[in-house]
C-alpha cells in the first residue's frame, strides 16, 4: 500500500501517523475530538488536513469505545483488529495499544521484550521470545498522578512536569510533590524492569509514548548503572500499525 494513516484514538490525545512509500514519513499529536465537525478543527496542519480531505486508508485503534463508531463513519477507515496480530496468549479486554507497541516493538527489536508505555496511563507489558504475552501491569501516568494531587485534596497546588529532576528531598511543596510523583514512578520501573530481567536476562526494554524521553531521561540521572540498555522509541505504535497492515497485505 503506498499511502495510508494510521491513528491511535488515546484517553486525552489522537495519535496520527503518515506511511509514505512503505515507510513512517511523519507524526502528529492533536487534541480529541467530539464530532467529526470538531475534528476539521483540532487538526491544524495543513499536510495531515489534506490527506484527511483526500480519504487516502486510514487505520485506527482506540482505547476510548465512545470514539469508534464516529471514526468508522468516515469512509476509509477500517478499525484494526488485533486477533489478527500473531502475539500469542493475549486476552480479551488487552488494550489495542498495548498490543500494537508490543508487537511494534518486538518485532523492530527483537523478542523477548518489555515495553513501558507512558502516556495517560503508565503500562507495562511483555512478551518472551516465543512471541508469548507474559503480562504486565498499569498504573496513572506522571501527569494524571500531578492532576489528582490538584484536583482532589484542599491546598496541594497544580504542579507541571519539569525537564530537570528535581531533589529528593524537597524542600517546598511543588517540588515535594514532583519528587514523591518522579522517584516513587521511576522505582516502580526499576523493580518491574529487574523482575523481568531476572525471567528473561536477554530481553530489549522500550520506552514508549508521550513521557518515554522524560522518564527515560529521568531513569538513567536516578539509575546510570542499571545492567541493561534502555530502547527509547515514541512510534513503536505505529510500527504495531505498519507490521499489521502488512499482514493484511501479505499474499499468503
Amino acid at each position: 500500500m503506498k499511502d495510508w494513516l494510521g491513528l491511535m484514538i488515546g484517553n486525552s490525545r489522537l495519535h496520527w501517523g503518515l506511511f509514505r512509500d512503505n515507510r513512517l514519513a511523519k507524526t502528529w499529536n492533536t487534541l480529541q475530538a467530539e464530532s467529526l465537525a470538531e475534528l476539521n478543527t483540532v487538526v491544524e496542519d495543513e499536510e495531515l488536513k489534506e490527506c484527511l480531505q483526500a480519504q487516502i486508508p486510514l487505520y485506527f485503534a482506540s482505547v476510548v469505545p465512545s470514539a469508534t463508531k464516529m471514526y468508522l463513519s468516515l469512509p476509509q477507515a477500517r478499525i484494526i483488529d488485533c486477533s489478527l496480530i500473531p502475539l500469542k496468549n493475549t486476552y480479551p479486554s488487552l488494550g489495542s495499544d498495548r498490543i500494537l507497541t508490543l508487537w511494534g516493538g518486538g518485532c523492530k527489536y527483537g523478542f523477548p521484550c518489555l515495553v513501558i508505555d507512558s502516556g495517560t496511563a503508565l503500562t507495562f507489558s511483555g512478551a518472551d521470545a516465543q512471541r508469548r504475552f507474559q503480562g504486565g501491569a498499569i498504573l496513572p501516568g506522571v501527569r494524571l498522578q500531578l492532576q489528582a494531587l490538584f484536583f482532589h485534596t484542599a491546598s496541594l497546588p497544580e504542579v507541571e512536569v519539569m525537564a530537570d529532576l528535581t531533589p529528593r528531598w524537597a524542600t517546598n511543596t511543588p517540588c515535594a510533590i514532583q519528587s514523591g510523583v518522579i522517584y516513587t514512578i521511576i522505582a516502580g520501573i526499576r523493580d518491574f524492569a529487574e523482575d523481568w530481567l531476572k525471567r528473561y536476562p536477554a530481553s530489549k526494554i522500550i520506552f514508549t509514548g508521550g513521557d518515554a524521553l522524560l522518564l527515560s531521561h529521568y531513569f538513567r540521572h536516578i539509575y546510570p548503572h542499571f545492567p541493561a540498555e534502555l530502547i527509547v522509541d515514541p512510534n513503536l505504535i505505529f510500527l504495531g500499525m505498519w507490521e499489521y497492515v502488512s499482514l493484511l497485505d501479505c499474499p499468503c
